[in-house]
């Protein structure tokens, strides 16, 4: 934690015993039989690898998509490299007890090698490139890459809720949150650096102007889901890393990612009063097809053994009980 920072202006004790209790009863995987090296010498290769997103958008103009148009909606989830999509018409009970039909759209494209962090990724994020052969420089080149990514989106969130009206306080939390995420790219940019790994450049298509709704979507999978996992898995690490650099670099980042998932659901509470019932219902909807996804990725992946034990990123067993231990908050 940072000495002398003023408490979150947005505490939510809910989300904070949450992750307490997680970070206290989620076992951490020994690795005291482990190797200290291997054929790679703890650099390992990240493939490409095929990879399908879910979700339930509309097209810019309002319109229902179809498998002549879908790719709108693909392009707008900034995967890269794309291939085909497919559109599919389901039922949907709304809240107010009404029914009718939602469009699912499916888009299939290549989910570029590296490692993996997550947190409040902004619209039109073109995939990184990480020039590393050393699985901890790629990460920590990733984290990086992540993290500076992150001030645009906080920079446009905050005009976006001055724009809607938002409360001063949760405009001011937005602007303070990218200039955290300044000093988080400084800092996991000097991590790469030790390990060989220069930071892939950001580079996002720009911004354009949208509803409150749309607004409301990306922050609820980018901030309530995402952003609220990476803050567990950093606190994680903060705890279990065994290099000493990075458990002190990211026990100061903790802290503030924390705060950021309470701004995210700060800002969802604040939206939810001002969107029609279909309107939440699409947020709510946005929210847990995010986590799902989250978790079939989660579960999919095994960090090598040098990011475990040096890095401090969670195995795949403890990943998924971290995950599934916030699941509480996103029902």
């Amino acid at each position: 934690m940072h000495s002398g920072r003023s408490p979150s202006l947005f505490r939510n004790r809910r989300l904070r015993r949450t992750i307490a209790r997680l970070l206290l009863t989620v076992p951490s995987l020994s690795l005291a039989g482990c190797s200290d090296g291997d054929d790679y010498g703890g650099c390992i290769p990240y493939d490409p690898t095929p990879a399908v997103s879910d979700g339930y958008e509309y097209l810019s103009d309002g319109g229902v998509p179809t498998n002549e148009t879908c790719m709108e909606v693909c392009q707008k989830r900034s995967l890269p490299e794309l291939s085909n999509c497919s559109v599919t018409l389901g039922p949907v009970t709304y809240v107010d007890g009404g029914t009718g039909t939602r469009p699912s759209t499916r888009c299939h494209y290549i989910k570029p090698g590296g490692c993996y962090s997550d947190g409040r990724q902004p619209e039109g994020l073109q995939a990184s490139r990480v020039a590393a052969r050393c699985s901890l420089g790629a990460l920590f080149a990733e984290m990086a890459w992540l993290e500076s990514a992150s001030v645009p989106a906080f920079l446009r969130l905050a005009d976006e809720l001055k724009a809607h009206g938002a409360p001063e306080a949760l405009i001011r939390a937005a602007r303070r949150s990218a200039g955290d995420e300044v000093r988080h790219t400084r800092a996991m940019e000097a991590l790469a650096h030790r390990h060989g790994s220069p930071m892939p450049t950001v580079e996002i298509a720009p911004f354009s102007a949208r509803s409150l709704e749309a607004m409301a979507l990306e922050n609820a999978r980018e901030g309530c889901v995402r952003e609220m996992y990476g803050a567990v898995v950093v606190a994680w690490q903060a705890r279990t890393a065994q290099d000493p650099q990075v458990r002190e670099e990211l026990a100061l980042i903790a802290e503030d990612e924390l705060r950021h998932a309470e701004l995210a659901w700060a800002v969802d509470a604040w939206v939810a009063e001002r969107l029609a019932p279909e309107e939440r219902q699409r947020v709510r909807e946005a929210r847990l097809e995010a986590f799902h996804e989250l978790e079939r990725r989660v579960a999919q992946e095994e960090p090598d053994a040098v990011l475990i034990q040096q890095a401090g990123l969670p195995s795949r067993e403890a990943a998924l009980q971290l995950l599934r231990g916030l699941q509480v908050l996103i029902a």
